[in-house]
């Protein structure tokens, strides 16, 4: 007996990612599916999906962020019952697509008697089903050894290059604002022609969130100097760096970050640092009260749905970025 293999491509999305999820399939060409999801009373979540994915090639798009008065652990609980739901509905192979991948900053035991969070949900994900994980940037490349299947990290790099290629500046300096970050930054500075610089700092032991900058390394008075991060939480990292930046005499102050995860007082602390544009990407969702005039939007949309072409039909994801994304 022979049975042709005629795949089929499914996308869904939860709750905290139906704009980029629309995105995502309009550039696919295809109808984003219903997975029907409703609360129960107590608040517990039910899924179901709209129709038969049974052999399907499905792939599951919710990004772990704060949405609507719903928590961060909101979004990864759907996004887990989706999985399972997929699993149990026989669907042929499940790929979590997280453009913004939750707990990702505990991907190690900086002391003594601490979880390693961002293990544990790749095993919460593995358990429900997932067999691929696609994300975009993630804080530490070592995440991708957490998840026991193909793991392809994408980067939202290509589309912050555009923007920045197109504000036809010979005189850029990429700024690094942590030592940690000076791969990432060397990246930008060879596809922008650029010079290189970072930002010496110290973080206190005793308060979270509390950095303070020490030094600029580099050259960068009169210049164009442009921040690269892979998110803004609080914002206090980067909003030092500006000021310090400013302290320098830099002539023009950006930011480009992937993630604009904007917790606390990072919007007021953006709106009053020395910064001409902050760039982001809605890998996140970027709700009113989070609005600023500095505060630019691109989208990945187009880099995700080429992933997800690319895994649909067997071909490298590696491709679409020549390989720098593993740099």
């Amino acid at each position: 007996m022979y049975l042709p293999n005629h795949k089929k491509l499914h996308v869904v999305a939860g709750r905290a990612t139906q704009e980029l999820a629309t995105a995502i399939c309009h550039e696919l060409g295809v109808k984003l599916g219903s997975p029907n999801i409703e609360e129960f009373a107590n608040g517990e979540i039910h899924v179901k999906y709209g129709e038969s994915i049974r052999g399907s090639d499905v792939f599951i798009v919710q990004t772990h962020a704060e949405w609507e008065g719903r928590s961060i652990n909101d979004s990864i609980m759907e996004h887990l019952i989706m999985v399972d739901a997929a699993k149990r509905a026989s669907a042929k192979r499940i790929t979590v697509v997280a453009p913004f991948y939750g707990y990702s900053r505990q991907d190690r035991k900086a002391s003594g008697r601490e979880p390693i969070t961002a293990r544990l949900l790749a095993d919460l994900f593995l358990a429900a089903g997932a067999d691929r994980l696609v994300s975009v940037d993630l804080h530490s490349g070592q995440i991708q050894g957490f998840f026991d299947g193909p793991v392809d990290h994408l980067t939202a790099m290509p589309v912050l290059i555009d923007w920045l290629s197109d504000l036809g500046d010979d005189d850029m300096v990429i700024v690094s604002p942590d030592a940690g970050r000076m791969k990432v930054a060397e990246r930008y500075t060879n596809l922008l022609n650029a010079d290189l610089a970072y930002v010496h700092k110290r973080r206190s032991t005793e308060e979270k969130n509390a950095v303070e900058a020490k030094e600029i390394i580099g050259h960068v008075e009169g210049r164009t100097c442009v921040l690269i991060d892979d998110m803004i939480d609080t914002g206090g990292t980067i909003c030092a760096a500006a000021e310090l930046l400013h302290d320098y005499k830099a002539k023009r102050i950006i930011i480009a970050t992937t993630h604009g995860v904007f917790s606390g007082p990072a919007i007021d602390r953006l709106k009053n640092a020395p910064v001409e544009t902050v760039l982001i990407t809605d890998t996140l969702p970027l709700p009113s009260e989070k609005q600023a005039d500095k505060i630019e939007v691109l989208s990945v949309a187009p880099i995700i749905a080429r992933a997800i072409s690319a895994v649909f039909e067997d071909t490298s994801v590696s491709e679409i970025f020549g390989g720098n994304h593993l740099a």
